[in-house]
This record gives C-alpha cells, sequence and structure tokens, in this order.
C-alpha cells in the first residue's frame, strides 16, 4: 500500500492507474477507522482496481471547534487496518495540502440541507461538498463509497454529482452495527463506560419506530413516542427524531404509498453528538 501526502501524488497516482486501465475506487473517511470503514475498502476491492483510501479530519465540516478538536485521530493504527482490507493507496495530506488558501465557494443543496444535520449543524455540508469536490477532482475515481448511517450526506454527494457531472457512481453500503445495536461510529472511541452503556437506546428507539410504521401509526405519533423514549434516559440529550421521506429527506405529514421512509436521529451522550437512521420500505 502506498502512502500519499500531497494532492500532487494523489494526481499522479490515480492518472497512472487510469492510463493503465484500472478502475479507481474511492473511500473518503476521516479517520479513526472501524468496521464499517472496512467494510467499504472490501466493497471497493471487489469491484475495482484500485483502492484509495483517504484519512482527512477536514475541518469545514465541524461547527463546533470541541469536537473538531477532540475527533480521534489515530493515523498509524489506521495505516495498519487499511492494507489487509484491499486498500492500495492511502491519501493522508494535511490541512494546509488540502487548503492552501480559505474557500470562498458556498454549495445550496436547497430542502436536501435545510433538515436535520443541515439545520442543526449550520455550513456543514458546505464542508461535505467542498471536500468531497476536492477530493473527486485529485482522485477522478470511477466508483465512491460511502455508509449509509450518514443517510443525509449520502443524499447531499448524490446530488453533488449529479449537479457538477462528476463522471462516477455512488455506492452506498448498508450500517455495520455492534453485536447491541449501536452503529459503527468513530465516535464511539469517546463514550465512556456509562454512555457506552446506554448507547444501544439509540437503534431501540429506532427499530421500535420502525414496526410503528409498518403497522400504521401516524409520522406524527411515531415521532412523539420516540421522542418519548429517548428524553427517558438521563444520561441522553436528543436533538431531533425525523420521520422523512427517504429521498427527498422532507418530514412526513402522511405516508406516501409505494416510497420509502427513513427515520434519522441525533443525540448527545456523555458529551458525544451520535447519529443513526433506519430506513422502512412500504
Amino acid at each position: 500500500m502506498q502512502i500519499l501526502t500531497t494532492a500532487a501524488g494523489l494526481q499522479a497516482h490515480t492518472e497512472s492507474a487510469r492510463q493503465a486501465g484500472r478502475r479507481i475506487g474511492l473511500v473518503p473517511t476521516m479517520g479513526a477507522l472501524h468496521a464499517g470503514h472496512l467494510q467499504l475498502v472490501q466493497a471497493a476491492r471487489a469491484e475495482c482496481d484500485e483502492v484509495i483510501a483517504t484519512i482527512f479530519v477536514n475541518p469545514t465540516q465541524f461547527n463546533n471547534a470541541e469536537d473538531f478538536r477532540l475527533y480521534p485521530r489515530v493515523p498509524d493504527a489506521d495505516a495498519v487496518l487499511l492494507a489487509p482490507a484491499g486498500c492500495t493507496a492511502l491519501f493522508a495530506p494535511s490541512v494546509e495540502e488540502m487548503y492552501p488558501q480559505p474557500t470562498v465557494l458556498r454549495f445550496d443543496f436547497g430542502d436536501l440541507e435545510r433538515v436535520m444535520e443541515g439545520a442543526h449543524r449550520p455550513g456543514h455540508f458546505n464542508g461535505v461538498a467542498t471536500v468531497v469536490s476536492k477530493l473527486f477532482h485529485l482522485a477522478r475515481p470511477h466508483r465512491a463509497y460511502f455508509g449509509q448511517k450518514d443517510w443525509q450526506q449520502v443524499a447531499v454527494v448524490r446530488q453533488l454529482v449529479a449537479d457538477l457531472s462528476f463522471d462516477l457512481e455512488i455506492v452506498a453500503r448498508p450500517t455495520i452495527r455492534e453485536a447491541d445495536g449501536l452503529a459503527m461510529s468513530s465516535r464511539n472511541r469517546r463514550l465512556d463506560a456509562p454512555a457506552r452503556a446506554a448507547a444501544p437506546l439509540l437503534y431501540q428507539v429506532l427499530t421500535a419506530a420502525a414496526e410503528q410504521v409498518q403497522q400504521g401509526l401516524s409520522p406524527l405519533q411515531v415521532q412523539a413516542q420516540a421522542e418519548a423514549a429517548l428524553a427517558a434516559e438521563p444520561l441522553l440529550t436528543p436533538e431531533y427524531f425525523a420521520v422523512a421521506d427517504a429521498q427527498t429527506l422532507q418530514p412526513l405529514a402522511a405516508y406516501v404509498p409505494g416510497r420509502a421512509v427513513v427515520l434519522c436521529l441525533a443525540a448527545h451522550l456523555g458529551g458525544v453528538r451520535l447519529i443513526d437512521n433506519v430506513v422502512v420500505e412500504r
């Protein structure tokens, strides 16, 4: 596995691969890798000749300076995990390499980003779109792999690809969970023992809500019961629970026949912000 740290080095590497007729898969991450990330690398290896993982804690997508400061960074341990999973090159640039000058470009994804994460983290998706655009330009992948735990992010990236005509396919892979249901996340490393013990409640609430959707409870009833269950845990501070259309991400007053529903939540647990979602086919 090659380790690349400069934009020029990444461009040279991927251009050589393209000229050799090799298909390129890109797996963008912020590091502190877990089985969910490795699943993406393995999927890319099964479908592509060249697999490039990126590790970059992107400052422009954090609207909380303390969250950025505390985000787990374990680059040496990450590198050890990547090669056995099928990664052929790791791109690990510095902030100065990715942002040689301040960016002034602003993205607006309309209603897609005015709900959930976009509403609670102003500027977050602008930062995501900025760094993902840079990575797509530099790596020129045929496919890029993302996890469905960040459902809204995947929707935004798909819109970005469509609007800017990037010549690549977005591949979304299912959320990988711990044995007790907690969605794997780099931020889980920051949970202390009491918070970690309470964390499975998030998925329990989502699965209960999914059953209620299937039983025909209205979106408002599902939301109210989920919010009450979350509020009952003293260690947990709910931020939002949404019952939304899985494609548009807009909140539902009533279900639309034949359209999937996505249940999304965000909550603070022991000072750590976690998100999760479940998709319900109807």
